[in-house]
């Protein structure tokens, strides 16, 4: 655990720090397409408290005396370094250089691990363009977090948004709905209408704002914009045969449906069976549903380790546009009833769509759902039985908790110890699912485990659908965790 130190000039000192640390950070990521991230945290754009939170949790995360000032210092090596873009976790190397230092200097130490870093031409990246087809919940968390991650445009350029109309009076109501939101707080950057050209200007960058019905009907290549992929979040099309109405217009290579996709589009869950399907393998792919991501990464880490027999998938869901704020007519029962004000029973395919990311969990699940009066974020409740028996509630911990320090699944799986954790806590949370270590059960016969899993079903999903994009796009940068 960390020391506390309650001496004002030395957090004083830590705040400089965290200041300098920003500086270097934002460079790298501007000039260098290289972004600083502190255990999976991002540090580019951050506060100076977040920094120093980030830290925090570092330190304790790594039980490891990790230093504000040797933080600073690992930055300052990389940033001499000249790497080709990358993702590099100061905090995985500030544990690995007390641990594994062996006497060497800091830059010594950082320019031998980071050897195969070193060079641009060791990652050269060819910007991908994105449409966003629909600009609900999904398609505006899309939209904040794909201009955040713009930097220097080598990865995904946001050049487009298409709605059903363009008037100037719907550019602006969804220019403000684009700042403002009552969930996920102030888009933290800049949005101008540029009503004359029927666009938006987002930190500088112009986004068209095209009217059309009919996918088939849009001249992407009129906008300046080619070989784009395009994101579509309107949930009008599910199947090959709607989605490909896309392709049929000019400018458009690949989409991306951010819903579960029917008949052979393929599912993906990144992370879990992105690496099952080449990017040009496909026209089409789907990111799954939100339920889907949450749970993925974790049946994944059990059944590899212990093997799944039977089980049981309950998600505890926050109410969706698909509910009535107030009782009225809805093509299914219980959903038409108010959603602010009832727990609703529905039915979920979360069971179901899960056994085409993991072919060998086919069969095995039953499922259901519990719409809440909660706006964001949603809860998994995984009854599992085993082949092998569990030990403890530790053993199964530890299990989840070294997959989501180590290995394919980092950015996907949070753990969380906290004992007083909430579902507003996960709000903003970017991983696909948030382990509550403190609910975890385990059943006498040792065979038989309970799981509570968070996941914010809008920015964490959102997070993963962009992952999943920048797959599919080729423009991956090389990553250090």
């Amino acid at each position: 655990m960390s020391n506390i130190n309650s001496n004002p000039a030395d957090w004083l000192e830590r705040e400089k720090n965290a200041l300098e640390i920003i500086n270097i950070a934002g460079k790298l990521w501007l000039d260098s397409s290289v972004e600083l991230i502190i255990f999976r945290r991002s540090i580019v754009d951050a506060r100076a408290s977040e920094i120093l939170n980030h830290h925090e949790y570092a330190r304790n995360y790594a039980n490891e005396p990790l230093t504000m000032a040797n933080s600073l210092e690992i930055c300052k090596a990389i940033e001499a370094l000249g790497l080709a873009p990358s993702r590099i976790d100061i905090g995985v190397l500030g544990r690995e250089f007390l641990t594994e230092g062996n006497g060497d200097d800091i830059y010594t130490f950082i320019q031998r691990k980071l050897s195969n870093f070193i060079g641009k031409d060791k990652k050269v990246l060819v910007p991908k363009d994105v449409v966003l087809y629909g600009f609900g919940r999904i398609g505006r968390l899309a939209a904040r977090i794909l201009i955040s991650q713009t930097g220097k445009g080598e990865q995904l350029r946001l050049k487009a948004i298409v709605t059903r109309t363009n008037s100037d009076l719907d550019i602006t109501k969804r220019s403000s709905l684009l700042r403002k939101d009552s969930v996920h707080g102030k888009f933290r950057g800049t949005v101008i209408e540029d009503l004359e050209n029927k666009a938006l200007i987002i930190n500088g960058h112009t986004v068209k704002m095209i009217a059309a019905s009919n996918p088939a009907d849009i001249d992407y290549t009129a906008y300046g914009i080619e070989d784009a992929l395009l994101i579509d979040n309107s949930g009008v099309w599910r199947d090959a045969e709607g989605l490909s109405k896309h392709l049929e217009s000019k400018g458009i290579s690949k989409v991306l449906l951010t819903a579960p996709g029917k008949g052979d589009i393929p599912n993906i869950v990144y992370g879990v069976n992105h690496n099952t399907y080449e990017p040009d393998s496909n026209d089409i792919f789907s990111a799954a549903s939100c339920t889907t991501n949450g749970i993925a990464p974790i049946l994944s880490v059990i059944d590899s380790k212990y093997g799944i027999v039977s089980g049981h998938i309950e998600s505890v869901h926050s109410y969706t546009n698909d509910q009535n704020l107030l009782d009225n007519f809805h093509k299914k029962y219980r959903r038409g009833r108010s959603a602010p004000l009832n727990m609703v029973i529905t039915e979920t395919g979360a069971a179901k769509a899960v056994s085409k990311v993991l072919p060998q969990t086919a069969n095995k699940f039953t499922g259901n759902a519990v719409r809440v009066p909660t706006p964001d974020v949603s809860l998994a409740i995984l009854n599992l039985n085993l082949s092998s028996e569990v030990e403890s509630v530790e053993e199964i911990n530890n299990v989840l908790n070294e997959a989501s320090a180590f290995g394919a699944l980092v950015e996907q799986i949070d753990y969380s110890t906290s004992a007083e954790l909430v579902s507003t806590d996960c709000i903003g949370n970017n991983h696909a699912s948030i382990v509550d270590s403190n609910a975890t059960l385990l059943a006498p016969s040792k065979k038989s485990i309970v799981l509570y899993i968070w996941y914010d079903n809008e920015y964490g999903y959102t997070c993963q659908v962009v992952r999943l994009a920048k797959y599919l796009a080729k423009v991956q940068r090389l990553t250090y965790y």
